[in-house]
Formats: structure tokens, sequence, C-alpha cells
């Protein structure tokens, strides 16, 4: 692909480095993070699985999609054929929306261990909620974590007495700047699958665990089970993040496969399929405390939201989504797998069938995965290093997308095998993979 074929996207690129700080609202979107020279920021339409850029560029999104949200597809006509019912009718009023209810009792239909709901817009909030609710309950302060829980100062917080306290939980580097120096301590990272390092949670002044269930692999036989043990000995409140990992394989959350259930626990991302909507789903004796403390958003209160996600789990029930999604997932991590050993490139894959990643581990592994990236935009993918499949990506979709896959591993092979640098196959620098100011 040549730049030229980006003009409008480079452009607005470029004008949003001065007017927008980091560039855009989420670092998962950042162009830095995939090809910095080629990655075409913008989208003028996104249909199924396919995603059309400013320039009309058309390309086969064989990436996040959405982030994770759109597991049945984009622009699934069910869902905004509600959403825009719900327009129609007035997004806001003075009054609340009934859809509130009736996609509570939906939720709670869904997971009979649980009996209220809370409602939010953004993993971010949902996370800050459901640690608000624990903390007004247990009366401590000080949480556990494994996984990734968002951006708020009650999670970066780890990362003030040790900046790579958080590095083993997704996100390398984070910087707490901005956060209270007075949280230090308050947070206590556990490393997941790590029997021995549960014994932090003996630790008197700990009052709640939030985790994810499963994310690059899966849990050790018994590892949950011991975590639900020791949250019940000790009095814990347990809260499962399934701000990704929910509908993706089980109907509700993943952790209905390893039959743990948490006290809490988090939806979001593929819960509206790209609409705004997250719960916080709960046991009454803790959600009860919601009561005791001020939680309260304007935005929280729209009806496009909880009518698009009541739609979402209609289809997704209809389709069976969490059968057919790790199928789908599993056939691209075996593409990945022979191709990389095809061409003797080193790589090693991770993550559920329903979200699989891939990583290099060549010397030169930034550099990999841009020309990886580059190289599949030129044959029309939208490709990184992961891959959430959706409903709408078919086994045409999948068979051009391991026709290109290989096609692309066997340049890099060329390449790694010649003298050259790969920095002379780039166009524009390599991509930073890690956390850091992204220019």
């Amino acid at each position: 692909m040549n730049p030229s074929h980006l003009h409008n996207g480079s452009n607005l690129w470029e004008k949003a480095q001065r007017i927008i700080p980091g560039g855009n609202m989420l670092l998962s979107k950042n162009k830095n993070l995939f090809s910095p020279g080629l990655w075409p920021c913008y989208y003028q339409e996104a249909n199924g699985s396919e995603v059309w850029d400013l320039d009309g560029n058309k390309y086969l999104d064989f990436s996040s999609n959405g982030v994770g949200a759109c597991s049945l597809g984009h622009k699934c006509k069910v869902v905004d054929d509600a959403a825009v019912e719900a327009i129609q009718k007035g997004v806001m009023s003075t009054l609340n929306s009934p859809s509130e209810v009736w996609l509570a009792e939906e939720l709670l239909s869904i997971n009979r261990w649980a009996d209220m709901v809370r409602f939010a817009r953004t993993g971010g909030e949902a996370n800050a909620l459901a640690i608000r609710i624990a903390r007004a309950f247990c009366k401590k302060d000080k949480v556990a974590i494994c996984g990734y829980h968002g951006w708020h100062d009650w999670y970066l917080a780890a990362n003030i007495s040790d900046n790579s306290q958080l590095n083993e939980h997704l996100l390398s580097g984070l910087n707490p700047t901005g956060v209270p120096k007075a949280l230090k301590g308050s947070v206590c990272p556990l490393k997941y699958n790590n029997f021995e390092d549960l014994d932090k949670l003996l630790d008197p002044e700990i009052g709640i665990l939030k985790m994810e269930v499963v994310r690059s692999e899966q849990p050790l036989p018994g590892y949950l089970e011991k975590i639900r043990d020791i949250c019940n000995e000790k009095s814990i409140v347990l809260i499962f993040d399934e701000c990704t990992s929910g509908f993706r394989e089980a109907y509700g959350g993943i952790h209905k496969k390893y039959n743990v259930f948490p006290d809490l626990c988090m939806y979001g991302k593929a819960l509206g399929n790209g609409y705004a909507i997250t719960a916080v789903v709960g046991k009454e004796k803790i959600m009860r405390a919601a009561e005791t403390s001020f939680i309260s958003s304007t935005f929280w209160t729209e009806a496009i939201g909880p009518s698009a996600a009541l739609a979402t789990l209609r289809e997704m029930e209809k389709q069976q989504s969490w059968t057919h999604l790790p199928i789908k997932g599993k056939q691209v991590k075996e593409i990945w797998d022979k191709s990389s050993k095809e061409n003797g490139i080193k790589t090693t894959i991770n993550g559920i069938n329903a979200l699989p990643t891939f990583t290099f581990n060549e010397e030169d592994a930034a550099g990999c995965k841009t020309f990886f990236t580059q190289d599949m935009l030129s044959q029309g993918f939208l490709a990184t290093s992961l891959f959430y499949p959706t409903m709408a990506h078919s086994q045409e979709d999948i068979k051009l997308y391991e026709s290109a896959v290989q096609q692309t591993f066997n340049k890099l092979k060329t390449i790694l095998s010649s003298s050259d640098d790969i920095g002379a196959h780039i166009i524009g620098p390599r991509c930073q993979p890690t956390f850091e100011r992204l220019a």
C-alpha cells in the first residue's frame, strides 16, 4: 500500500495530534501500536467483517473488531434497529427508561447466583463502580488485583511505589502521574496461576480481590477454586472482571465454564455490540452497599445502551455465538502456527480461542510486527497480532486471511534470512508495542 492512498486519514491524524492529547481517546486504537506509517486510523463505514477508511479503501477486519465490542459483527441490523427505535422514542427524559429494568432482569436470568444490577457506560466506570460498592460493603480499602482493569486512580495506584507492578497485567510501564500519592500501597497485584502468590490474600487489610477469570492462558486445575475458598474463608469480596471475556465462550461470563462464581461481576464490550453499556451484577448483600455511597451519573440513564444490549443478548442466544467464536479463533491460531513453523519464524500463540493473540520472538520483534501489519494492509486486511472473531467472519473470509498470512510470513522469512535490516522494508517507524508517550 502506498501512503498516498491514505491521504485523508493521515491528514486528519496530523490534525488530531495538535488538538487531542495523545491523538485519540483509546490507547488500543492508536496507530502507533500497529504501523505508524500506514495504519488508516479512521473509518467512514463498518459493516459485518468489512471496514472502509476515509480514502475509500476496503479491508477485512481481522484485528480487534471494535476492541472486542462487536462480537456479532459491525453494524448488526437487529441491534441497530433496537437502537434506532430507542432514538425515535427519545433517548433521554426526566423519567427513567424501562429498558434498564428489563435488561437487569435478563442479566439476572443469565446469572442465577446474582440478585441485583447497576449499569454504567464504559468498562473503566464499571470497574470503579464495582470497587466502590465492594469497599462500601467490606469497609476495607486495600484491593488485590489480577488482570487489566482500566485507567482509574484505584487501579493505577499499584504503580505508585513501583512503575512495573502492572507489567504482567496486559500493559507495561503504565505511568501513575496524576494519581494521588496517598493511594500508595492500596493495591496488591497477584500473578495469574501462581498458587504461592495467593498467600498475599492473607493480609488482613485486603477486603477485595478483583481479577480477570482468564485472558492469555487457561487457569490451572484448582486455581479458581482455591481463590474462591480463600475469599470465603477470609470474607474477601471476589470480583470477576468479564468486560472482555464475557459472552465470548459462554452465555454470560466465562466463569461459567469453570463453575466458579464471584460475588460481583462486570460485563462490557460485547454486551451492546458496540453501543455504550456496561453492567455490574452481584449478590444483594453486597450490591445494597451502593445505597450507602453516592454513585450517580446522568448518561447512565439514557435508553440506547440498554435497548441495544437487550437486542444483542437475544441475537447472541439465537445464533449461539459463544459456540462459534472459539471455533473461528482456533482456526486463526492454527493459521498463525502453521505459517510461522513453515517459514521458521519464532512466535508464541496465546489467549483463549475466542480472544487469540500471538507475539514475535525474533530479535526485532517490533519490526516483525510492523511489517506483518503493513503487508497485510497491502492485501486488504486490518491485521495485527491479535484477532477478536465475530459472527460476521465467514469461512471464506478466514480462507482469504490464511492465504494473506502465508504470503506475509513468506516475505518475512526472506527478509530475516538475508542481511537486510527489516527497517528498510517498513514505511515509517516501527510500532511501539508497550505503553509510552505516543508521538
